[in-house]
């Protein structure tokens, strides 16, 4: 197994598929597909070359080379992680024995299903940010918007190599049927609910690459730990480029709020939208959007599935080998806060097994509230004294057991009219994303950048905030 990249091959990989002929046709067969579905459906905005990082090894240190690049000329390939000498399965009733390199076939429908779920969120995204390049605020953020897509477009191949080179036929249908189905569509969505939201300004592509990237995280991290070898691999250098995409997110959501709060300042009122800028209680909506509608992506709190996934090593919790316990939760028990008709809250016990989803999503909770954490401190710096909070877990959900419920952001259980008369206040309006969008101009000039957002501190690579990062002609 090689693992430096070669970039000889039509399709750039380090896992050898020259050596594979079989598989390398079949893939080359997918690529002009893939090739298609990108010029339909990637970004509108055509542009002549992006300051684009593209990976050239997947060691720690340097695995990225900087260059101008034309977007459909980006060299899409297979990268896996460096293979673990012995590595063992961690978790579940195999621990402790050779992790498998090929699909134990009882596994098999398991698996597959698993690897077509995550592949289906990576072309998604980039569907869904089609047309965002049309109202970038800069050409940084431009730049970064072109990053985050075609890594997505890479994550996709990950995927579809695996569906290809473990999984036969049913493989490559599943890996066709990926560039079939698109995000929103009315006859073949994408499977997951998140992945069919629009994505129509900035402010909304920050609050996406913040929360719902950060779910990829997290999801990327239990497949990390699988006992299946080459999934293991693909997501563990897969959770490398996802960085970026957070970044983008965190940074993004600071450089509006830093913005909004110079301009609260220097016009003395929060209301700023006359002032071009975004007013906080909007930031506030948008948060509460994508932070419930995120959650959704992590399933039931009680779930049989991720019980067997975690049984059979398929699917492990996140940091599995950092946890203190039997890596197989066979005794352990977990309090959940379930919702009753009456309005009341029942605190019951539920087996560790059954509560993975749950403890996933706690993960991912803490680690929202760091953002949270970071937008305050902004607005603490500006001695403003309005505070940004992520709203109950019950608030807005339609996946799990507290769909079907009214619950507000503070977490009480209300009926519906007086769900209805709230929701204005706690959810982004027709009017709110009006004004929202009405502020997206496009700024394509060197060093520019639109009225509703801070420059970044820092430039990509080390370039200041003014380098041409796009060029146009």
């Amino acid at each position: 197994m090689t693992t430096s990249i070669n970039y000889e091959d039509k399709i750039p990989n380090n896992v050898d598929l020259s050596s594979d002929r079989r598989l390398q046709r079949a893939l080359e067969g997918w690529q002009p597909k893939f090739m298609n579905w990108w010029g339909e459906m990637g970004p509108a905005l055509e542009t002549h070359g992006v300051y684009l990082r593209t990976a050239v090894s997947v060691g720690r240190d340097g695995w990225a080379h900087f260059d101008h690049v034309n977007v459909p000329d980006y060299r899409w390939g297979i990268f896996l992680a460096e293979p673990k000498p012995d590595r063992r399965i961690a978790f579940g009733e195999h621990k402790g024995q050779p992790v498998w390199q090929q699909v134990p076939g009882e596994y098999r429908a398991d698996l597959q299903r698993l690897i077509v779920i995550q592949g289906d969120t990576e072309p998604a995204s980039v569907e869904q940010q089609k047309l965002l390049g049309l109202t970038a605020p800069s050409l940084y953020d431009l730049r970064n918007l072109f990053q985050v897509n075609v890594e997505e477009g890479r994550h996709l191949w990950a995927m579809v190599y695996l569906l290809h080179a473990y999984f036969g036929r049913e493989g490559r249908e599943e890996a066709e049927a990926l560039l079939v189905r698109n995000s929103g569509s009315p006859d073949s969505p994408r499977i997951l609910g998140a992945f069919n939201e629009e994505t129509a300004d900035w402010l909304a592509f920050y609050m996406f690459t913040y929360f719902t990237d950060r779910d990829g995280k997290y999801q990327l991290g239990t497949l990390k730990e699988s006992a299946f070898d080459p999934l293991s691999r693909t997501c563990e250098f897969m959770l490398k480029e996802e960085a970026h995409h957070m970044f983008v997110g965190t940074t993004g959501v600071d450089r509006v709020v830093a913005r909004s709060a110079q301009l609260i300042r220097e016009h003395d009122t929060l209301d700023i939208g006359k002032h071009g800028g975004i007013p906080l209680d909007i930031i506030q909506k948008y948060i509460n959007f994508h932070y419930t509608v995120s959650l959704d992506l992590f399933g039931s709190e009680t779930s049989t599935n991720a019980a067997n996934y975690f049984t059979a090593g398929l699917k492990g919790r996140w940091m599995e080998e950092r946890r203190k316990d039997d890596h197989q939760l066979t005794e352990h028990g977990v309090p959940l806060d379930r919702p009753n008709a009456d309005g009341t809250w029942t605190t019951e016990e539920l087996s560790a097994l059954l509560a993975l989803n749950l403890d996933l999503r706690g993960e991912y909770i803490s680690d929202c509230q760091s953002g949270i954490k970071r937008w305050n401190k902004i607005l603490a710096d500006a001695d403003l004294e309005y505070r940004f909070a992520l709203p109950h877990v019950g608030f807005n959900r339609n996946v799990g057991m507290h769909a079907g419920f009214h619950i507000t952001p503070d977490g009480s259980i209300v009926d519906e009219a007086t769900w209805q008369k709230g929701s204005k206040n706690w959810l982004p309006t027709n009017e709110d994303l009006a004004f929202v969008r009405s502020l997206m101009h496009p700024v394509y000039e060197r060093g520019k950048i639109a009225s509703w957002v801070a420059p970044p501190t820092n430039g990509i690579n080390g370039k200041p905030f003014d380098y041409e990062y796009v060029y146009f002609h």
